[in-house]
């Protein structure tokens, strides 16, 4: 893959099925015009591809209505705009539009009678965000002073939060002059709405009490679809995601057991609520770590269906309703041994899945049958080689190689994965894929830290910053180097986020392993980081402890003295997670001490640009990237 190919991924997202109709949502970056364009696609299953359902600039989030009726789903209608929920006849027909709301709906779901539609959406203080105040839209540089009194008042790629506050809606579908109905009063935000069985009642997900003070757990309320007050129905014991209603009146749902703290760095289970028997966590607690971004869980009659995170894998395993602890090697799996599972619907027991692989950005998969489009292998792929050893303590170490054309040797990029407790996995991965493109070859670690290898695993660096996750590291570095078509003496490191500290961290500490270094959105100073991160307030004294002393120790910006090679600090100017001050006292120090420094800013972009910024940005960052192993490796 070439960054001019960034075009060319077709990238299929989130699946429904109902019957023999099954959509996709199919998303494409469109760097000319610098945004997403994408619309649904219909799937056969005699296997005969995948065809253009909808003609919107950019559709998504299919969700079919039980009856199999119609379908509703999210349109972004127009450059800079918000999206709004459709629905559409399931067998074709014009798309009516739902929703007019100023910063746009979320994801529908369909009540059990099929008429109406769920969804949450923010909701802005008059005078904010595009919306009027006595009858005037004020331009954002003359909106009113925000009057903040709590520590949980931003979050990355969203922005402030407590001035448009996420409420619940419920809308008709069937009414063409039906409007939403507000069913939360915009005090706390909610997620993750879902119907009880009976249709009844709306579950969803908000902070503990009621979000009255900050707090990191969660529980689950209920609401009277008809409107009323909101009633706790599930007290959990930490955190809660993606409820869904059982027709005993119980409830399942994701899960992390805090211990009285934050559930950093803990796996996510499957739990099932009863009011007899409360909360039981259906899944392992040190084995099974359930993948969200992949869906709620889905219950069909033999089980259900999760993703779950396993070694680099994020797999599809069925669960029993009635298990109760059950470790993964008791939970059938049904798909992603070595592959991602993006998304995934049942209906009965045809189940449908989204599955990418080293080669491929994804296809529909039917289970039991097996692909049933040709949508993401449109660009060329690069081998993908998996690595394993022991670090210098006995440790079992895993990761990836990826190779470029050619037998070598070949130069090699050292990229390591933010998180802390995310991977790099056996998905499609652009970035290595660009890298080998160019003719690198790239070594991709889960170290200790990482998720998918067991709890313990993954809080094995808590406290523990710079040590047992760098040995992992370089071990799983030197097991690459043991091959004869890479070249040792030409080696650069890279990451972003946790990967940029352990970039930073590794060039103070083993710079003369590498010839440069590329730090992206990096933390680089855990004591400044609490203040000025949107997760800071709990994230630093989560892992290093709230002893300043100590913080220090663990920052790469304490050592940045020791640095020499080159080093380059990139940052979005917009990043509230890891906020740009972090890329910039490390620029400064460097600078400062005489090393070759740059600083790359990308205006307007947040955390997320190299997965979702906008499609220039994306490409210009490619451009720079090769530019710099170019001088520096080649």
């Amino acid at each position: 893959m070439r960054p001019d190919d960034l075009p060319s991924l077709t990238l299929p997202g989130s699946v429904s099925v109902r019957g023999d109709l099954v959509l996709v949502d199919v998303s494409t970056p469109d760097v000319g015009a610098n945004a997403y364009r994408g619309a649904l696609h219909r799937v056969a299953l005699d296997g005969s591809g995948a065809h253009r359902y909808t003609w919107g600039e950019r559709d998504l989030a299919p969700r079919l209505s039980p009856d199999g009726g119609r379908v509703a789903f999210l349109r972004v209608p127009g450059e800079g705009k918000a999206p709004q929920l459709y629905v559409m006849p399931a067998a074709g027909g014009d798309a009516r539009r739902l929703t007019d709301l100023v910063l746009g709906a979320g994801v529908p779901v369909w009540s059990p009678d099929s008429r109406t539609l769920a969804f949450v959406a923010r909701v802005p203080e008059p005078g904010r965000y595009g919306s009027e105040l006595d009858g005037v839209t004020p331009t954002p540089d003359a909106e009113a002073p925000r009057h903040i009194t709590r520590l949980d008042y931003r979050f990355d790629d969203i922005g402030f939060t407590g001035d448009r506050p996420a409420r619940l809606f419920t809308v008709d579908a069937l009414d063409p002059d039906a409007r939403p109905v507000e069913l939360t009063d915009g005090t706390v935000d909610v997620a993750d709405p879902a119907w009880s069985a009976d249709g009844t009642r709306l579950l969803f997900v908000a902070d503990r009490d009621l979000g009255v003070e900050e707090t990191l757990e969660s529980d689950v309320y209920s609401v009277p679809a008809a409107g009323g007050e909101a009633e706790l129905l599930v007290r959990t014991q930490g955190d809660a995601a993606f409820p869904v209603g059982l027709p005993d009146g119980g409830v399942l749902f994701y899960g992390i057991e805090a211990h009285g703290g934050t559930g950093i760095a803990r796996n996510l289970g499957l739990w099932r609520w009863t009011r007899a028997g409360g909360a039981v966590r259906i899944t392992d607690t040190e084995t099974v770590d359930c993948e969200k971004l992949s869906g709620p869980p889905v219950v069909t009659d033999d089980g259900v269906l999760v993703a779950v995170r396993d070694r680099g894998a994020v797999q599809l395993r069925r669960v029993p309703l009635d298990g109760v602890g059950c470790p993964l090697d008791h939970l059938e799996l049904l798909a992603g041994d070595r592959a991602h599972v993006k998304s995934f619907a049942a209906d009965g027991d045809l189940v449908v899945a989204v599955v990418s692989t080293p080669d491929n950005t994804g296809e529909v998969v039917r289970l039991g049958t097996g692909p049933l489009t040709a949508l993401g292998g449109a660009v060329k792929a690069h081998e993908v080689v998996e690595l394993s050893g022991s670090a210098s303590d006995g440790y079992p170490v895993h990761g990836w190689l990826v190779l470029p054309d050619g037998e070598g040797p070949h130069p090699v990029v050292l990229a390591v994965h933010g998180g802390p407790f995310m991977f790099h996995g056996w998905g499609f991965w652009d970035e290595a894929q660009v890298y080998a493109g160019a003719g690198y070859a790239v070594v991709l670690p889960n170290p200790r830290g990482s998720a998918g290898y067991g709890q313990e695993h993954g809080r094995a660096v808590i406290g523990r910053f710079g040590t047992v996750d760098v040995d992992d590291v370089l071990s799983v570095l030197d097991v690459a180097l043991e091959r004869d078509d890479l070249d040792a003496d030409r080696v650069g490191v890279m990451g972003g986020s946790y990967g940029g500290f352990m970039t930073s961290w590794l060039a103070a500490h083993h710079g003369e392993r590498f010839r440069a270094a590329w730090s992206e959105r990096a933390v680089n100073a855990w004591d400044s980081f609490g203040g000025s991160s949107d997760i800071g307030w709990y994230f630093a004294d989560a892992y290093c402890g709230p002893n300043l002393e100590t913080q220090r120790a663990m920052s790469p910006l304490t050592y940045a003295e020791k640095i020499s090679i080159p080093f380059m600090v990139a940052h979005s100017e917009h990043d509230w997670r890891c906020p740009l001050e972090q890329a910039q006292r490390m620029f400064v120090a460097l600078r400062r001490n005489g090393v070759e420094a740059e600083l790359l800013l990308f205006p307007g972009e947040g955390h997320e640009l190299t997965r979702s910024g906008k499609p220039r940005h994306r490409a210009q960052r490619f451009a720079h990237v090769l530019s710099w192993w170019g001088r520096h490796l080649d």
